[in-house]
């Protein structure tokens, strides 16, 4: 009875350590999340699966470490799973008719309009659109060590260990990721 009061004691000390992080870093976590996948409600999925990652393997992490480099490893694996789950699509042609299965007659392919969104419309307004463009336009590996480096301000050893890498390739994903960033993003203003 008494390993039982003591284990549950240490699980109560845990879950109040955790909540604690949790607060403290949930903005940030987020922010993250927004800048890897590109919009609000797959931010918002890849933050809370982060989360119970992190709650569900709590009693691994090493509190000698940061939990902040910790949770942004288990962001970014997270981030890198749910990529793998997404089927590869293939893009139709929105004046081609596609066809019903055997059926007479064409289906229509509809597009929702999405512009009179006020949700979407106040998200536009209030981060930079040409940036995150180019960002989901850079390939995952090299998104995630932009976004880290960048965006959050990690050194290079501390993105090494949240993306599982070593130092020499994550210089080279920041190095090739800020110039592909670059060059979208002068191609856009050009456009201006």
């Amino acid at each position: 009875m008494e390993t039982s009061k003591t284990f549950l004691g240490e699980a109560g000390h845990d879950r109040r350590e955790f909540d604690t992080l949790v607060q403290r870093c949930h903005r940030q976590a987020y922010n993250i999340a927004y800048r890897m996948a590109g919009n609000h409600a797959d931010a918002e999925d890849l933050t809370q699966e982060a989360f119970l990652r992190a709650y569900r393997f709590f009693d691994r992490y090493n509190r000698q470490m940061p939990f902040e480099n910790w949770l942004y490893r288990i962001i970014s694996n997270v981030f890198i799973d749910e990529l793998r789950k997404r089927p590869r699509f293939r893009a139709h042609s929105l004046d081609q008719p596609l066809s019903n299965g055997g059926s007479d007659g064409e289906v229509r392919l509809e597009v929702p309009d999405l512009t009179g969104d006020p949700e979407s419309l106040m998200l536009q307004a209030e981060l930079d659109e040409p940036l995150q463009r180019a960002l989901n336009a850079l390939p995952a590996d090299f998104r995630q060590a932009v976004v880290l480096a960048d965006v959050e301000g990690l050194s290079y050893e501390e993105i090494a260990e949240a993306m599982n890498c070593s130092l020499g390739t994550v210089r080279s994903r920041l190095h090739r990721g800020r110039k592909m960033l670059r060059n979208r993003l002068r191609a856009t203003m050009d456009r201006w």
